[in-house]
Protein backbone atom coordinates (compact mmCIF):
# COMPACT_ATOMS: atom_id res chain seq x y z
CA UNK A 1 0.00 0.00 0.00
CA UNK A 2 1.27 3.46 -0.55
CA UNK A 3 1.22 6.51 1.44
CA UNK A 4 -1.69 7.46 -0.22
CA UNK A 5 -3.81 4.72 0.04
CA UNK A 6 -2.27 4.61 3.48
CA UNK A 7 -3.50 7.95 4.13
CA UNK A 8 -7.34 7.45 2.59
CA UNK A 9 -8.00 4.10 4.64
CA UNK A 10 -6.11 5.18 7.79
CA UNK A 11 -8.32 8.53 7.31
CA UNK A 12 -11.56 6.82 7.24
CA UNK A 13 -10.88 4.99 9.99
CA UNK A 14 -10.39 7.78 12.37
CA UNK A 15 -13.48 9.00 11.29
CA UNK A 16 -15.58 6.32 11.15
CA UNK A 17 -14.01 5.26 15.06
CA UNK A 18 -13.70 8.89 16.11
CA UNK A 19 -15.50 8.21 19.18
CA UNK A 20 -13.37 4.64 19.83
CA UNK A 21 -10.26 4.31 22.38
CA UNK A 22 -7.12 5.45 20.94
CA UNK A 23 -4.75 2.86 19.67
CA UNK A 24 -7.04 0.18 20.86
CA UNK A 25 -9.33 0.66 18.21
CA UNK A 26 -8.91 3.96 16.63
CA UNK A 27 -5.75 3.99 14.93
CA UNK A 28 -3.24 7.12 15.29
CA UNK A 29 -3.05 9.51 12.22
CA UNK A 30 -0.19 11.39 10.79
CA UNK A 31 0.86 14.09 8.07
CA UNK A 32 1.82 12.55 4.97
CA UNK A 33 5.08 14.15 5.45
CA UNK A 34 5.58 12.18 8.83
CA UNK A 35 8.92 10.57 8.04
CA UNK A 36 10.56 13.70 6.53
CA UNK A 37 9.43 15.29 9.66
CA UNK A 38 10.68 12.40 12.01
CA UNK A 39 14.65 12.83 10.90
CA UNK A 40 14.40 16.78 12.65
CA UNK A 41 11.98 15.68 15.38
CA UNK A 42 14.49 15.30 17.81
CA UNK A 43 12.27 15.66 21.20
CA UNK A 44 10.03 12.84 19.72
CA UNK A 45 6.31 14.79 21.04
CA UNK A 46 3.48 15.19 18.92
CA UNK A 47 0.05 16.77 19.21
CA UNK A 48 -3.23 16.83 18.11
CA UNK A 49 -4.47 19.11 15.32
CA UNK A 50 -7.79 18.14 14.06
CA UNK A 51 -7.08 13.98 13.89
CA UNK A 52 -3.38 14.45 12.72
CA UNK A 53 -0.51 13.96 14.59
CA UNK A 54 2.32 16.81 13.98
CA UNK A 55 5.54 17.16 15.63
CA UNK A 56 5.52 19.34 18.64
CA UNK A 57 8.70 20.78 18.57
CA UNK A 58 11.80 20.66 16.20
CA UNK A 59 14.51 22.81 17.70
CA UNK A 60 12.58 25.40 20.46
CA UNK A 61 9.50 27.27 20.47
CA UNK A 62 11.34 30.34 20.89
CA UNK A 63 13.39 29.84 18.22
CA UNK A 64 10.66 28.50 15.54
CA UNK A 65 8.05 31.46 16.84
CA UNK A 66 10.61 34.42 15.16
CA UNK A 67 11.22 32.67 12.11
CA UNK A 68 8.65 34.09 9.80
CA UNK A 69 9.90 37.52 10.96
CA UNK A 70 13.48 36.78 10.73
CA UNK A 71 13.48 34.29 7.42
CA UNK A 72 10.90 31.90 6.96
CA UNK A 73 9.53 28.36 7.94
CA UNK A 74 8.13 25.53 6.23
CA UNK A 75 5.02 24.52 8.48
CA UNK A 76 2.46 21.30 8.21
CA UNK A 77 -1.27 22.34 7.51
CA UNK A 78 -2.13 19.10 6.13
CA UNK A 79 -4.41 18.57 8.85
CA UNK A 80 -7.19 21.09 7.47
CA UNK A 81 -9.97 19.95 5.87
CA UNK A 82 -9.65 19.64 2.17
CA UNK A 83 -13.07 19.73 0.10
CA UNK A 84 -13.42 19.70 -3.65
CA UNK A 85 -16.80 21.47 -4.90
CA UNK A 86 -17.43 20.84 -8.48
CA UNK A 87 -20.47 21.51 -10.97
CA UNK A 88 -22.36 23.72 -13.23
CA UNK A 89 -23.44 24.98 -9.98
CA UNK A 90 -20.48 25.19 -7.79
CA UNK A 91 -20.02 28.26 -7.75
CA UNK A 92 -23.63 29.17 -7.42
CA UNK A 93 -23.52 27.68 -4.16
CA UNK A 94 -20.30 29.03 -2.56
CA UNK A 95 -21.84 32.44 -3.21
CA UNK A 96 -24.86 31.35 -1.40
CA UNK A 97 -22.99 29.93 1.20
CA UNK A 98 -20.70 32.70 1.78
CA UNK A 99 -20.97 36.13 2.38
CA UNK A 100 -18.25 37.15 0.27
CA UNK A 101 -18.77 38.39 -2.93
CA UNK A 102 -17.53 35.70 -5.57
CA UNK A 103 -19.11 37.41 -9.08
CA UNK A 104 -15.67 38.52 -10.03
CA UNK A 105 -13.29 34.98 -9.49
CA UNK A 106 -10.98 34.39 -11.97
CA UNK A 107 -8.97 31.19 -12.04
CA UNK A 108 -6.49 30.23 -9.45
CA UNK A 109 -8.15 33.58 -6.91
CA UNK A 110 -8.53 32.77 -3.55
CA UNK A 111 -11.05 34.27 -1.44
CA UNK A 112 -12.15 34.20 2.04
CA UNK A 113 -14.87 32.54 3.12
CA UNK A 114 -17.01 33.00 5.84
CA UNK A 115 -19.92 30.91 5.88
CA UNK A 116 -22.72 31.46 8.78
CA UNK A 117 -26.05 30.15 9.80
CA UNK A 118 -29.72 31.36 9.81
CA UNK A 119 -28.89 33.46 12.64
CA UNK A 120 -25.93 35.34 11.40
CA UNK A 121 -23.46 33.47 13.48
CA UNK A 122 -20.26 32.36 11.95
CA UNK A 123 -20.72 28.67 11.42
CA UNK A 124 -17.18 27.47 9.30
CA UNK A 125 -14.61 29.72 7.98
CA UNK A 126 -11.84 28.84 5.75
CA UNK A 127 -10.49 29.60 2.20
CA UNK A 128 -11.77 28.91 -1.15
CA UNK A 129 -9.41 28.68 -4.19
CA UNK A 130 -10.72 28.52 -7.63
CA UNK A 131 -8.84 25.43 -9.74
CA UNK A 132 -11.14 25.30 -12.56
CA UNK A 133 -14.47 26.80 -14.41
CA UNK A 134 -16.24 24.59 -12.25
CA UNK A 135 -13.89 23.19 -9.55
CA UNK A 136 -13.15 24.54 -6.48
CA UNK A 137 -11.13 23.95 -3.14
CA UNK A 138 -12.34 25.28 0.11
CA UNK A 139 -9.26 24.23 3.33
CA UNK A 140 -10.45 25.25 6.52
CA UNK A 141 -10.41 23.56 10.19
CA UNK A 142 -13.82 21.93 8.67
CA UNK A 143 -15.57 21.47 6.13
CA UNK A 144 -18.41 19.54 7.33
CA UNK A 145 -20.76 22.48 7.38
CA UNK A 146 -20.44 23.06 3.84
CA UNK A 147 -20.81 19.27 3.20
CA UNK A 148 -24.08 19.04 5.08
CA UNK A 149 -25.75 22.57 3.37
CA UNK A 150 -24.88 21.10 0.10
CA UNK A 151 -27.06 17.75 0.87
CA UNK A 152 -29.57 19.96 1.87
CA UNK A 153 -30.36 21.27 -1.35
CA UNK A 154 -30.86 20.60 -5.10
CA UNK A 155 -27.55 22.01 -6.59
CA UNK A 156 -25.85 20.92 -9.56
CA UNK A 157 -22.70 20.32 -7.61
CA UNK A 158 -21.13 17.75 -5.74
CA UNK A 159 -18.29 17.61 -2.97
CA UNK A 160 -15.35 15.44 -2.56
CA UNK A 161 -13.23 15.06 0.84
CA UNK A 162 -9.63 14.84 -0.60
CA UNK A 163 -8.25 15.73 2.52
CA UNK A 164 -5.61 12.22 3.10
CA UNK A 165 -4.82 12.88 -0.82
CA UNK A 166 -3.01 16.27 -0.41
CA UNK A 167 -0.54 17.54 1.87
CA UNK A 168 -0.36 21.83 2.84
CA UNK A 169 2.34 23.26 3.15
CA UNK A 170 3.34 26.83 4.89
CA UNK A 171 6.36 28.75 3.59
CA UNK A 172 6.27 32.25 5.25
CA UNK A 173 8.55 34.93 6.03
CA UNK A 174 10.67 37.48 4.28
CA UNK A 175 12.88 34.39 2.76
CA UNK A 176 9.54 32.45 1.34
CA UNK A 177 10.11 33.95 -1.79
CA UNK A 178 13.70 32.89 -2.58
CA UNK A 179 13.12 29.58 -0.88
CA UNK A 180 10.61 28.57 -3.36
CA UNK A 181 11.70 29.97 -6.58
CA UNK A 182 15.20 27.96 -5.68
CA UNK A 183 12.51 25.13 -4.96
CA UNK A 184 10.64 25.30 -8.20
CA UNK A 185 13.41 26.59 -10.67
CA UNK A 186 11.22 29.59 -12.20
CA UNK A 187 10.39 33.16 -10.92
CA UNK A 188 6.87 33.05 -8.90
CA UNK A 189 6.19 36.92 -8.87
CA UNK A 190 3.91 36.94 -10.81
CA UNK A 191 1.50 35.33 -8.33
CA UNK A 192 -0.16 38.40 -6.73
CA UNK A 193 -1.67 38.35 -3.00
CA UNK A 194 -4.75 36.03 -2.47
CA UNK A 195 -3.75 34.48 -6.12
CA UNK A 196 -2.08 30.99 -6.92
CA UNK A 197 -1.15 28.49 -10.09
CA UNK A 198 0.62 25.60 -10.63
CA UNK A 199 4.09 24.78 -10.52
CA UNK A 200 6.33 21.40 -9.65
CA UNK A 201 8.84 20.84 -7.62
CA UNK A 202 11.90 17.93 -8.95
CA UNK A 203 9.05 16.72 -11.19
CA UNK A 204 6.47 16.87 -8.51
CA UNK A 205 3.35 19.23 -9.72
CA UNK A 206 2.28 21.36 -6.97
CA UNK A 207 -0.17 24.59 -6.40
CA UNK A 208 1.64 27.93 -5.07
CA UNK A 209 -0.69 29.88 -3.42
CA UNK A 210 -0.19 33.19 -1.69
CA UNK A 211 -1.78 33.46 1.22
CA UNK A 212 -0.78 35.62 4.81
CA UNK A 213 -1.85 33.80 8.15
CA UNK A 214 1.13 34.76 9.41
CA UNK A 215 1.29 38.31 8.46
CA UNK A 216 4.17 38.60 6.62
CA UNK A 217 5.28 37.31 3.15
CA UNK A 218 3.76 34.18 2.95
CA UNK A 219 3.11 31.10 0.57
CA UNK A 220 0.98 28.12 0.72
CA UNK A 221 2.08 24.43 -1.39
CA UNK A 222 -0.76 21.89 -2.13
CA UNK A 223 0.31 18.61 -4.04
CA UNK A 224 -0.22 14.58 -3.61
CA UNK A 225 0.37 13.16 -0.30
CA UNK A 226 2.29 10.25 -2.24
CA UNK A 227 5.09 12.91 -2.34
CA UNK A 228 4.78 14.85 0.62
CA UNK A 229 7.95 13.47 2.21
CA UNK A 230 10.42 14.21 -0.77
CA UNK A 231 8.82 17.74 -1.04
CA UNK A 232 9.34 18.19 2.31
CA UNK A 233 12.80 17.49 2.55
CA UNK A 234 13.34 19.69 -0.66
CA UNK A 235 12.18 22.31 1.12
CA UNK A 236 14.31 22.26 4.62
CA UNK A 237 17.26 21.17 2.29
CA UNK A 238 16.72 24.39 -0.34
CA UNK A 239 15.77 26.75 2.27
CA UNK A 240 18.82 26.31 4.69
CA UNK A 241 20.79 28.80 3.05
CA UNK A 242 17.86 31.42 3.67
CA UNK A 243 17.51 30.42 7.48
CA UNK A 244 14.48 28.19 6.77
CA UNK A 245 13.02 26.58 9.80
CA UNK A 246 10.99 23.52 10.39
CA UNK A 247 7.31 24.70 12.59
CA UNK A 248 6.05 22.67 15.49
CA UNK A 249 2.59 22.48 16.56
CA UNK A 250 3.87 24.57 19.46
CA UNK A 251 4.55 27.56 17.74
CA UNK A 252 1.68 27.26 14.94
CA UNK A 253 -1.08 29.87 16.33
CA UNK A 254 1.28 32.19 17.53
CA UNK A 255 1.61 34.12 14.44
CA UNK A 256 -2.15 34.21 13.86
CA UNK A 257 -2.45 36.11 17.42
CA UNK A 258 0.02 38.55 16.34
CA UNK A 259 -1.85 38.93 13.11
CA UNK A 260 -5.08 39.74 14.25
CA UNK A 261 -6.54 36.45 12.83
CA UNK A 262 -9.30 34.85 14.77
CA UNK A 263 -9.10 30.90 14.68
CA UNK A 264 -12.02 29.09 14.16
CA UNK A 265 -12.28 26.57 17.05
CA UNK A 266 -10.27 28.40 19.45
CA UNK A 267 -11.30 31.97 19.37
CA UNK A 268 -14.96 31.36 18.99
CA UNK A 269 -16.96 27.96 18.31
CA UNK A 270 -18.65 27.44 15.53
CA UNK A 271 -22.34 27.53 15.61
CA UNK A 272 -22.17 24.33 13.16
CA UNK A 273 -21.51 22.23 16.39
CA UNK A 274 -25.54 22.70 17.22
CA UNK A 275 -26.23 20.79 13.86
CA UNK A 276 -25.54 17.40 11.37
CA UNK A 277 -23.13 19.70 9.96
CA UNK A 278 -20.65 19.79 12.89
CA UNK A 279 -17.18 19.50 12.71
CA UNK A 280 -16.14 16.25 13.00
CA UNK A 281 -12.05 16.99 13.23
CA UNK A 282 -12.63 18.99 16.49
CA UNK A 283 -12.15 16.88 20.09
CA UNK A 284 -15.05 17.44 22.42
CA UNK A 285 -14.80 18.98 25.34
CA UNK A 286 -15.12 22.26 27.90
CA UNK A 287 -13.27 25.21 26.69
CA UNK A 288 -11.01 26.67 29.35
CA UNK A 289 -10.84 29.72 31.06
CA UNK A 290 -12.60 32.25 33.25
CA UNK A 291 -15.63 32.93 30.86
CA UNK A 292 -18.36 32.15 32.15
CA UNK A 293 -21.76 32.11 29.73
CA UNK A 294 -24.78 33.48 31.11
CA UNK A 295 -27.03 32.53 27.97
CA UNK A 296 -25.53 28.80 26.86
CA UNK A 297 -23.34 27.92 24.25
CA UNK A 298 -24.12 30.75 21.50
CA UNK A 299 -21.66 32.69 23.95
CA UNK A 300 -19.09 31.27 22.71
CA UNK A 301 -20.58 31.72 19.00
CA UNK A 302 -19.62 35.21 16.99
CA UNK A 303 -21.24 37.72 14.53
CA UNK A 304 -18.62 37.66 11.65
CA UNK A 305 -18.52 41.84 12.75
CA UNK A 306 -17.16 40.81 16.09
CA UNK A 307 -14.05 39.15 14.37
CA UNK A 308 -13.22 42.13 11.71
CA UNK A 309 -15.00 40.41 8.86
CA UNK A 310 -18.12 42.42 8.58
CA UNK A 311 -19.27 44.46 5.87
CA UNK A 312 -18.20 48.22 5.53
CA UNK A 313 -20.50 49.93 3.74
CA UNK A 314 -23.53 47.91 5.56
CA UNK A 315 -25.46 44.57 4.40
CA UNK A 316 -25.19 44.14 0.50
CA UNK A 317 -28.31 42.98 -1.11
CA UNK A 318 -27.55 39.57 -3.09
CA UNK A 319 -28.89 36.38 -1.11
CA UNK A 320 -26.60 34.91 0.95
CA UNK A 321 -27.28 32.25 3.86
CA UNK A 322 -27.72 34.54 7.38
CA UNK A 323 -27.85 37.50 5.23
CA UNK A 324 -31.45 38.65 6.42
CA UNK A 325 -29.98 37.82 10.53
CA UNK A 326 -27.03 40.19 9.56
CA UNK A 327 -30.00 42.92 8.22
CA UNK A 328 -31.76 42.71 10.89
CA UNK A 329 -28.70 43.26 13.53
CA UNK A 330 -27.87 46.51 11.49
CA UNK A 331 -31.55 47.91 11.31
CA UNK A 332 -31.63 48.02 15.56
CA UNK A 333 -28.67 50.54 14.93
CA UNK A 334 -27.14 49.24 18.53
CA UNK A 335 -23.25 49.21 19.34
CA UNK A 336 -21.47 46.20 18.15
CA UNK A 337 -18.53 44.01 19.78
CA UNK A 338 -15.76 44.44 18.16
CA UNK A 339 -12.26 42.86 17.46
CA UNK A 340 -9.22 44.34 19.41
CA UNK A 341 -5.68 43.19 20.49
CA UNK A 342 -4.33 43.41 24.54
CA UNK A 343 -1.44 43.67 25.74
CA UNK A 344 -1.10 42.14 29.01
CA UNK A 345 1.14 43.66 32.07
CA UNK A 346 4.73 41.61 32.09
CA UNK A 347 4.69 42.13 35.89
CA UNK A 348 1.42 40.03 36.31
CA UNK A 349 2.22 37.41 33.67
CA UNK A 350 5.81 36.77 35.58
CA UNK A 351 3.56 36.52 38.92
CA UNK A 352 1.06 33.84 37.27
CA UNK A 353 4.93 32.23 36.11
CA UNK A 354 6.35 32.20 38.93
CA UNK A 355 3.78 31.41 41.33
CA UNK A 356 4.63 27.84 41.97
CA UNK A 357 7.84 29.44 43.49
CA UNK A 358 6.32 31.09 46.08
CA UNK A 359 3.76 30.86 48.71
CA UNK A 360 -0.18 30.82 48.60
CA UNK A 361 -3.08 29.12 46.55
CA UNK A 362 -1.37 28.54 43.31
CA UNK A 363 -3.13 29.88 40.11
CA UNK A 364 -3.90 27.62 36.45
CA UNK A 365 -0.62 27.61 35.39
CA UNK A 366 0.23 29.69 31.89
CA UNK A 367 1.38 27.30 29.45
CA UNK A 368 3.95 28.71 26.86
CA UNK A 369 3.90 30.00 24.39
CA UNK A 370 0.17 29.01 24.32
CA UNK A 371 -2.86 27.17 25.50
CA UNK A 372 -3.75 24.02 23.29
CA UNK A 373 -7.45 24.25 22.68
CA UNK A 374 -9.83 27.20 23.30
CA UNK A 375 -9.37 29.15 26.28
CA UNK A 376 -12.02 32.40 26.75
CA UNK A 377 -11.22 34.85 29.39
CA UNK A 378 -13.40 37.78 31.19
CA UNK A 379 -12.57 40.45 30.48
CA UNK A 380 -13.08 43.54 33.50
CA UNK A 381 -13.33 47.19 33.54
CA UNK A 382 -13.82 48.40 36.86
CA UNK A 383 -15.10 44.88 37.71
CA UNK A 384 -17.60 44.62 35.02
CA UNK A 385 -17.57 42.68 32.68
CA UNK A 386 -16.98 44.10 29.41
CA UNK A 387 -15.52 41.71 27.36
CA UNK A 388 -13.54 38.26 26.42
CA UNK A 389 -10.34 37.40 25.73
CA UNK A 390 -8.65 34.53 23.61
CA UNK A 391 -6.10 33.09 22.31
CA UNK A 392 -3.29 34.31 25.10
CA UNK A 393 0.06 33.67 24.07
CA UNK A 394 3.79 35.08 24.31
CA UNK A 395 5.08 37.08 21.37
CA UNK A 396 9.02 36.89 21.33
CA UNK A 397 8.84 38.82 18.21
CA UNK A 398 6.72 41.36 20.51
CA UNK A 399 8.71 40.64 23.57
CA UNK A 400 4.96 40.54 25.06
CA UNK A 401 1.96 38.29 25.96
CA UNK A 402 -1.15 38.97 23.69
CA UNK A 403 -4.90 37.96 23.31
CA UNK A 404 -7.07 38.78 20.76
CA UNK A 405 -10.48 40.54 22.81
CA UNK A 406 -14.21 40.83 21.63
CA UNK A 407 -14.81 44.00 23.34
CA UNK A 408 -17.69 46.73 23.78
CA UNK A 409 -16.80 49.25 21.77
CA UNK A 410 -17.33 52.17 24.66
CA UNK A 411 -13.83 50.39 25.72
CA UNK A 412 -12.04 49.72 22.40
CA UNK A 413 -9.65 52.73 22.30
CA UNK A 414 -6.16 51.56 21.81
CA UNK A 415 -4.42 52.69 24.99
CA UNK A 416 -7.79 51.54 27.36
CA UNK A 417 -6.84 49.88 30.65
CA UNK A 418 -8.45 46.99 31.38
CA UNK A 419 -8.38 43.48 33.10
CA UNK A 420 -8.42 40.29 32.41
CA UNK A 421 -9.47 37.58 34.64
CA UNK A 422 -6.90 34.80 34.72
CA UNK A 423 -8.04 31.05 35.95
CA UNK A 424 -10.95 28.64 35.93
CA UNK A 425 -13.95 29.39 38.33
CA UNK A 426 -13.51 27.72 41.39
CA UNK A 427 -9.23 28.17 41.06
CA UNK A 428 -6.85 30.54 42.63
CA UNK A 429 -8.57 33.40 40.23
CA UNK A 430 -6.44 37.07 39.72
CA UNK A 431 -6.58 39.97 37.57
CA UNK A 432 -4.06 40.99 35.26
CA UNK A 433 -3.88 44.54 34.07
CA UNK A 434 -4.04 44.57 30.28
CA UNK A 435 -3.71 47.41 27.60
CA UNK A 436 -5.90 47.63 24.21
CA UNK A 437 -4.28 48.06 20.95
CA UNK A 438 -5.32 48.05 17.24
CA UNK A 439 -4.65 45.22 15.40
CA UNK A 440 -2.71 43.61 14.02
CA UNK A 441 -0.08 43.42 16.54
CA UNK A 442 2.56 43.87 14.00
CA UNK A 443 3.05 45.63 10.60
CA UNK A 444 1.08 43.79 7.94
CA UNK A 445 3.59 42.52 5.45
CA UNK A 446 0.97 40.29 3.23
CA UNK A 447 0.42 42.59 0.69
CA UNK A 448 4.85 43.07 -0.05
CA UNK A 449 5.40 43.82 -4.03
CA UNK A 450 7.79 41.18 -4.99
CA UNK A 451 8.67 42.66 -8.17
CA UNK A 452 11.50 44.34 -6.74
CA UNK A 453 13.08 42.34 -3.94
Amino acid sequence: MDIADAQRSTYEAVLRLKDAPFVAERPPYFSPAVAAQDRSNGLGGYGAFAQTLLPLEYTSWTEECTAHVTSCYVGDWSSLHKVVVRGREALDFLAWLGMRDLSRFELGGIKHHVQLDASGWVASEGIVCRLDEEEFLYTAGSGDWLIWQLSQGSWDAEVEDVSPERFIFGIQGPAALETLEQLTGESLRDIAFSRSRMSSIDGVPVRVLRTGISGELGYELHGPAGHANEVWSATVAGGERFGIRQLGLRSQPVQHIEAGIATNGLDYLPASILTPGAPRQFRRGTPGGSFVPENGITDYFRKPGELGWGFRKGVPDRDFLGRDALAADAAKEEPQRTLVGLRWNAADVAGILTAPLGEGDLPDPMELPRGRGPAFDQVLAGGRRVGVSTGRTVSVNLRSTISLCVIEPAHAASGTELAVLWGRPGTAQREIRATVTELPFKPDRRRTDVSSL
